[in-house]
């Protein structure tokens, strides 16, 4: 008879070789130095995580309470959503940007963007699978892939260089060929934005090169000035190569609801809801009945929450740029993606992040945290009101002149 195994050795092998793959998450470092700091009664200004501290609008809450009332409302849901908070979503890419999608086959809800990542990747990736992933990202971009299984390839967004050619140079030099391609537009961290020009190239690549596209449009509602962002599904023939994600965290400061969307390709959606069946029950009813309120409302709100961010955007950009950092204003998205000024000489992006929280009392997301091609930056979230941005600004001065 074998002898049993060890406790004590399955304890200390408890993770499987996926988790242990992960890359070391950065941020943890500089959360649990914050809260050190706050502990010892500092106050600290936090620009790190990109969560909504607005109130989700009101009209929302209330339809909330209202179907919260409802005891038939408490009961299991659907996996992927009730079918009117798919029509909900497939009214409103029609009203946005002129896109058909039948809220049966082509559209699935997800508990929150992330989740729907996740989980996506777990159904279509085997061991061995490659996915193109630009680099600085969003870091479930990237470990969803690991934790599925597949190979992470990472090619750098460079300012003023044309990302297809550097992905098809990519995909001309390794074997087996990438199955996805995944794009982030308005993009974090860095936020990039691009036009529908841009999306047109997207769908011919993907079919001349036989990849699968997954665009994350988590920013679609916040931008600025004269720009309005495009859909990859406002091309013709990208639901032949692809999906995108949608969330409503941003654009109705319902980050904590967990209320996201998959919309596009009819095989991509129903893999996904293939393992959705078998791991949840879908989002609490009353929270998917609130968002087909949001989604169905007239978008004030909308207007507001992004006149918001405007003006923090404009404030801290000014206040960097009189302090010459050389900040450019972003178009879209929550953040502000800053280069390294020369005044933190040698130091990596991780070091100017601890730097700024021991002197200036701020925290900041260190770029590498986003991955290699995020060295030298920091990202800046919008999450601060005007005035204590203007605080920050002052310590960040008081810093430099120290």
């Amino acid at each position: 008879m074998p002898e049993p195994r060890d406790i004590k050795e399955i304890m200390e092998n408890l993770e499987n070789e996926k988790v242990k793959n992960l890359p070391p998450y950065l941020f943890a470092k500089l959360t649990a130095s914050m809260k050190a700091a706050r502990a010892k009664g500092e106050d600290v200004m936090d620009f790190s995580m990109g969560n909504p501290d607005g109130a989700t609008p009101q009209h929302i809450v209330d339809k909330l309470i209202e179907a919260v009332m409802n005891p038939k409302n408490h009961r299991y849901s659907m996996s992927k959503g009730i079918y009117k908070l798919r029509l909900a979503l497939t009214d409103w890419y029609k009203r946005r940007f002129n896109v058909d999608l039948d809220p049966e086959t082509e559209a699935i809800a997800t508990i929150g963007s992330k989740e729907g990542i996740s989980h996506l990747m777990y159904a279509m990736i085997n061991r061995g699978d490659s996915v193109i992933v630009p680099s600085p990202c969003y870091p479930i971009h990237a470990s969803a892939v690991t934790l599925a299984g597949g190979n992470v390839i990472s090619v750098n967004m460079v300012k003023d260089r044309d990302l297809l050619e550097d992905v098809e140079k990519i995909i001309e030099n390794v074997w087996p060929k990438p199955k996805v391609l995944v794009l982030n537009y308005p993009h974090n961290p860095t936020t990039a934005t691009v036009d529908l020009a841009f999306f047109e190239r997207v769908v011919a690549f993907a079919k001349q090169h036989g990849i699968m596209i997954l665009h994350d449009l988590a920013y679609a509602e916040l931008y600025f000035d004269d720009y309005r962002p495009p859909s990859f599904l406002q091309v013709p023939g990208a639901k032949e190569v692809g999906a995108e994600y949608y969330t409503l965290s941003k654009t109705y400061n319902m980050p904590g609801w967990r209320v996201g969307f998959l919309a596009g390709n009819k095989k991509v959606i129903a893999t996904l809801a293939k393992i959705k069946s078998y791991l949840d029950y879908g989002m609490f009813q009353p929270i998917q009945i609130a968002a087909i309120h949001a989604l169905n409302s007239r978008d004030d709100c909308v207007k507001d929450i992004r006149a918001i961010y405007k003006s923090r955007r404009d404030v801290l950009v000014d206040g960097l740029n009189k302090l010459e950092w050389n900040v450019e204003s972003p178009r879209a998205s929550m953040f502000v993606w800053s280069p390294i000024p020369a005044f933190f000489k040698g130091m990596n992006s991780m070091e100017v992040s601890m730097k700024l929280l021991a002197e200036a009392h701020i925290s900041v997301s260190p770029g590498i945290g986003f991955g290699e091609g995020g060295e030298g930056y920091l990202r800046w979230a919008l999450i601060e009101n005007e005035q204590r941005t203007k605080q920050a600004l002052k310590n960040i001065k008081a810093m430099m002149e120290k």
